[in-house]
């Protein structure tokens, strides 16, 4: 029987064809934050218009993704990636300090990676909402990872004696949709407020949740 189709080895142009394989990668996602995250939005945009953008074939496409949810797909992880990589280097540099200190300068971080670019903003909250039961799927996955950031840091304050010792699921899931939704709001020109005041309400919000009401 013929074996499947392989990817050829050889080197081209000086590079070997896995490092061509990722540039072209790498290009098609970048034209896909453009056209998806500036407009004219997922929907609205067809693989031909993708590899005009990117400058590259559809044949090209096709040996990277099966569709354009895949594209989406993957940028919608890149961008959590990067906003988690973020935050878990603000934890790591605030490790010990009380949470009434540490959470202003871990949730500039976090906000940093997201607004830095308004088109990751874009991708995060709205682009990939209602999009398919997979996507659906994905966001929520990738939602429950930022829910169980916020129980493991509220169960390290309740074991330092900084908050009450309570089950902090739901309010986790809580904080978590108020930064999804007042972000989107923020990008959309909703909300009248800088990134600083934002960010600002977001931690003292966070910080009233793991007080003790006494």
């Amino acid at each position: 029987m013929t074996e499947g189709l392989k990817r050829p080895t050889g080197r081209y142009a000086g590079k070997a064809a896995d490092e061509r394989h990722a540039e072209r990668r790498r290009r098609f996602l970048d034209a896909a934050l453009q056209l998806f995250g500036a407009g004219p939005g997922y929907q609205a945009t067809t693989v031909a218009a993708l590899c005009v953008e990117a400058g590259l074939s559809t044949r090209q496409f096709y040996e990277q993704f099966r569709g354009l949810e895949d594209v989406l797909a993957a940028l919608h992880l890149e961008v959590n990636d990067y906003a988690e990589s973020a935050v878990v280097d603000a934890l790591a540099r605030t490790d010990g300090l009380p949470f009434t200190e540490r959470y202003g300068p871990v949730f500039r971080a976090y906000a940093a990676s997201i607004a830095e670019d308004p088109r990751r903003i874009r991708i995060n909250f709205t682009e990939i909402v209602g999009v398919s039961p997979r996507m659906d799927e994905q966001r929520l996955t990738r939602r429950a990872r930022w829910v169980d950031l916020i129980r493991a840091e509220a169960a390290a304050a309740v074991r330092k004696g900084e908050a009450p010792d309570r089950d902090y699921r739901i309010t986790a899931a809580a904080f978590i949709g108020s930064v999804n939704g007042l972000l989107h709001d923020w990008a959309a020109g909703w909300v009248d407020a800088d990134l600083d005041q934002v960010v600002d309400e977001l931690v003292h919000l966070l910080l009233a949740l793991l007080r003790s009401p006494d």
